[in-house]
């Protein structure tokens, strides 16, 4: 899985996340851990973007490469951290998968997935996909 690494700041209230890498990329939320879930869901959509577009989504430099940028040291000199934000793409194409579960989680899975009016796939992939944000 492709991570970039972004830079998150604090000014007015607010947490800003943008990405060195991926120019014009930012998410912004009102706590840090917010602001970089969104980062991610926003990394996804500038991806799509730019795959829709015919183009090729940059690959991202090391850490590296990334503290030895002088707008990026600015950045940091200036209160600024790095995080690791996963890049989870969507293709469109299903994959059937055979999985082995708890009888009980399932059944706990299938009551979560109906109050909140999804399937069983859509509820399991949302839950995937939050749980590899947090693993950032």
């Amino acid at each position: 899985m492709t991570r970039y690494i972004a830079l998150v700041d604090f000014a007015d209230g607010a947490y800003g996340v943008s990405f060195p890498d991926v120019p014009g990329c930012t998410a912004m939320a009102s706590t840090q851990d917010e602001a970089i879930n969104d980062a991610a869901d926003a990394l996804a959509e500038w991806a799509a973007d730019e795959l829709a577009d015919g183009n090729e989504a940059p690959a991202p430099r090391s850490l590296e490469e990334l503290l030895a940028d002088a707008d990026v040291k600015k950045a940091l000199a200036g209160g600024a951290i790095l995080a690791s934000v996963p890049l989870i793409m969507d293709t469109g194409r299903l994959a059937r998968a055979n999985i082995s579960i708890d009888v009980g989680l399932l059944a706990d899975i299938d009551q979560a997935a109906h109050r909140i009016g999804v399937t069983r796939s859509a509820f399991l992939a949302a839950a995937a996909r939050d749980k590899i944000k947090a693993t950032a």
